[in-house]
């Protein structure tokens, strides 16, 4: 096997000067005996038109000399201006990484590969390409900036504020896009369609822009570190603490609308909608809080609503005989009006601990009802072990591109490796849980709880202090099998014990976003457009910032890192639909994973 050579750089240039001269000459062979053959190919966009991976040498080389014939990519080179090429481990091998740039017959992109000893020299193991612009279509960013002459040189005429009011109302026109939910999926996608001149409004049936942050708990803040989440153009200022409370997250969206001129009508809720194939255009129906309503005909619809849509509510034994208050998690705000009185919160995730230890911190008496078993880490340092990149150094743009290049083999095994080193350091934590009875696992093959959040949006704990409370006694644990049935006055148990209650807390998550589909489109559309999050075949998240088979129906979701990273993919492809580049509707699937040889 031969070693990393000194000079990082001229290796990592030679491999892909033969990389690029391979593709020139269209010669899948000797493209195939540049990777080892266990390799993986991302393509966000620039070859695909797809966010898709491939996996194995024979079958990426083929893949990329196939797409190569329309996407005409050429001028690779390491790119001067990012994180020089370096050795780094991951997912448990040391690696050379390298961050390149290229040109499209339509667009520019940027990529990542990743470099391995072999028994030839370095071979690739992993290669990744995301287009970042298309050619004449730039985002208005930087030296693209607009002038403001339309209002700083016409002096009789609207003037700034004016034409903001003017562009909200939209008295005289249709968007192009309407976004549905305005947290950081919502805001996000509408900066980046701004930017690209897609006219776009957001609605939000909340009154202020930030009250789903807002609203929530008293005491709820951000469960990972501030430079982790910044958002699109405004990152957050240095002055900011790790962890971002709700309130001061909730006022910096309100800033964040008005500092990036986004359209967003408060108070209004999204009625419904079905699109004409003919036209293809949607009719939606929008709701305002005055009781009027407004039909738009809009090309697309981007659902931003999270990653689930409503909440679930399951049907209890004997819960319509509770005499006390039942309230889901989302809809809890505070323990105070609950000092000394007796709660039972059903679901042990962030959201069940988090209520049971605010109601506790108000002198309520709350109990934890388990369903099943939970992965629980500590906030720190395990909980951060995830975002280890964004703390190596590199700006958060590169930290963005380097994430986005793991194909999903490599980030199962990235998890697994993580799970192993957060279990050493919670190991006291866990011992003591298990030994109160809590119920513990590490996500489906030892992936843990980032995989479970991509999974299935739910299932895990970062602990900030619950677990101590419920190791110490100070918060009750109860398995839900233990119970029979709920009565007027609690919980009765199968051996004939009354757990009392006065309220009881549903922090039992949410229904998948088809359900959300079929309330506002029907069951044709939501059937079209298929499954929405957890992994298709191909490691890719189902039908997530991408085309679905419903034309004009697109989704946006997950963390702000997540929201930020893939808005701009998102907005590319709305922006390629409008201008002709790609079709609405997806003739093709995505290329699906094949297995290595």
């Amino acid at each position: 096997m031969t070693a990393f050579p000194d000079d990082t750089l001229q290796a990592a240039k030679d491999w892909l000067d033969r990389f690029a001269a391979a593709l020139a000459a269209n010669d899948a062979d000797r493209l195939a005996s540049l990777f080892r053959d266990d390799s993986h190919w991302r393509d966000v966009l620039a070859f695909t038109w797809h966010l898709t991976t491939v996996n194995g040498a024979s079958a990426l080389a083929k893949a990329i000399c196939e797409t190569q014939t329309e996407t005409k990519a050429f001028d690779f080179e390491i790119d001067p201006d990012r994180t020089p090429p370096r050795v780094v481990t991951r997912a448990g091998t040391e690696t050379l990484e390298t961050i390149f740039r290229f040109e499209t017959k339509l667009g520019r992109g940027s990529g990542v590969f990743r470099l391995v000893p072999g028994t030839e020299g370095l071979a690739g193991w992993t290669f990744h390409t995301a287009l970042q612009e298309l050619k004449g279509h730039e985002e208005k960013v930087g030296w693209n900036r607009p002038k403001g002459e339309s209002y700083a040189r016409d002096f009789g005429g609207p003037n700034w504020l004016d034409q903001r009011e003017a562009a909200q109302a939209y008295e005289d026109r249709d968007p192009e896009v309407v976004v549905v939910g305005a947290g950081q999926a919502g805001l996000d996608i509408a900066a980046r369609l701004g930017q690209l001149d897609i006219d776009t409004l957001v609605i939000d049936r909340h009154e202020r822009i930030g009250d789903n942050w807002r609203k929530r708990y008293h005491s709820l803040t951000l469960h990972n570190e501030v430079h982790v989440n910044h958002m699109p153009y405004m990152p957050f200022p240095d002055t900011w603490p790790t962890y971002v409370p709700k309130d001061k997250l909730a006022n910096w969206f309100e800033a964040y609308a008005d500092a990036m001129e986004l359209n967003v009508w408060n108070s209004t809720e999204f009625a419904g909608g079905d699109y004409d194939d003919t036209e293809e255009r949607w009719t939606v129906t929008l709701r305002r809080a005055d009781g009027s309503e407004r039909i738009m005909r809009p090309r697309h619809v981007v659902m931003a609503v999270g990653v689930s849509g409503i909440k679930s509510m399951p049907e209890l034994p004997g819960l319509s005989e509770f005499a006390g208050t039942v309230v889901h998690s989302t809809d809890y705000t505070d323990g105070e009006p609950w000092a000394g009185k007796r709660a039972l919160i059903i679901g042990t995730g962030n959201s069940g601990h988090d209520v049971a230890q605010d109601l506790h911190s108000h002198g309520a008496q709350a109990t934890l009802v388990q369903r099943r078993p939970t992965t629980v880490v500590s906030v720190e340092p395990s909980g951060q072990l995830v975002y280890g990149l964004y703390k190596e150094g590199p700006p958060t743009e590169d930290c963005d591109l380097i994430v986005t290049s793991v194909p999903f083999p490599i980030l199962k095994r990235t998890y697994q490796l993580i799970v192993k080193e957060s279990q050493k350091a919670d190991k006291d934590l866990l011992e003591k849980l298990e030994a109160v009875g809590f119920k513990m696992d590490v996500g489906e093959e030892g992936t843990g709880f980032q995989m479970k959040y991509l999974q299935r949006g739910g299932g895990y704990y970062l602990n900030v202090g619950c677990s101590e409370l419920i190791i110490e006694g100070e918060v009750g644990l109860l398995q839900f099998d233990e119970i029979d049935t709920f009565v007027p006055e609690g919980a009765r148990l199968k051996d004939g014990r009354t757990v009392p209650a006065d309220l009881l807390v549903m922090a039992t998550g949410y229904k998948g976003q088809q359900d959300l589909m079929r309330l506002f489109f029907g069951d044709k559309i939501a059937e079209r457009a298929g499954p929405v999050w957890g992994f298709s075949d191909d490691g890719e998240l189902a039908n997530m910032w991408k085309r679905t088979g419903q034309p004009g129906l697109w989704f946006i979701a997950g963390s702000l890192a997540q929201c930020r990273i893939y808005s701009k993919y998102l907005a590319l492809q709305i922006k390629a639909c409008e201008e002709g580049i790609i079709p609405r509707k997806l003739k093709i699937e995505p290329t699906t994973a094949i297995a290595a040889e």
